[in-house]
């Protein structure tokens, strides 16, 4: 190889790491306005959240749970709201906006895919759909986050109760549709996702829908 050649392969080489480090900024860049953005809408909500020791923030626009400890954001998943929109009322399969709070964990220790109907394991076991396929079943898997509205006359009370229309944070067999609205009314996650957050929050944790 000549000493041409080499400089020639050296410059290009150089090129593409200067190209690669500053893509890699750029993304860094727009994460962190993402997540500013975020906690600007949280904060227009309840200033005082950042007082909450942890909080799940569900964005419905952009299908996306923020994991929020003392104010900062340490994690964030994607998710699936109703594909029938957001609402409250009973039998309406819509997503329940506004705050909430973890009425009850179930599912502890079941192995990831687990089918839970009303909320026991009958030792059925889901086959996980990668595809973006909608099927005839709503599975609840793996694990289970059941919430309880915090407003009255929102998502707490006759006919909109958050809590009695079993409104859940729950693992699901049709992963390849996460991202999108596709649930019944629920949130939906990836199984490895709702088992590892299952064991990073506790009851009585708030969430907000909206």
């Amino acid at each position: 190889m000549t000493n041409v050649t080499f400089r020639m392969n050296k410059t290009f080489f150089l090129g593409i790491c200067v190209l690669y480090l500053s893509s890699c900024v750029m993304i860094e860049n727009q994460n962190n306005i993402n997540k500013n953005s975020v906690l600007d809408k949280i904060e227009s909500l309840e200033s005082s959240f950042e007082d909450l020791d942890t909080l799940l923030y569900v964005d419905i626009p952009s299908q996306q749970m923020f994991f929020i400890k003392k104010g900062e954001i340490v994690d964030i998943y994607s998710i699936s709201s109703s594909y029938y929109g957001t609402g409250n009322k009973v039998n309406s399969l819509q997503t329940p906006l506004g705050k909430h709070e973890i009425y009850k964990k179930l599912g502890e220790n079941l192995p990831e895919n687990a089918i839970l109907k009303g909320r026991v394991w009958n030792g059925a076991i889901a086959d996980i759909i990668k595809e973006p396929l909608d099927t005839d079943f709503d599975h609840v898997t793996s694990r289970i986050l059941w919430l309880d509205g915090l407003e009255e006359g929102k998502n707490k009370g006759p006919g909109i109760d958050s809590r009695e229309r079993f409104i859940y944070i729950h693992g699901t067999a049709e992963e390849g549709l996460i991202g999108k609205p596709a649930s019944d009314g629920c949130i939906r996650m990836y199984n490895k996702d709702v088992i590892e957050l299952f064991d990073l929050i506790d009851e009585k944790a708030q969430v907000w829908i909206y």
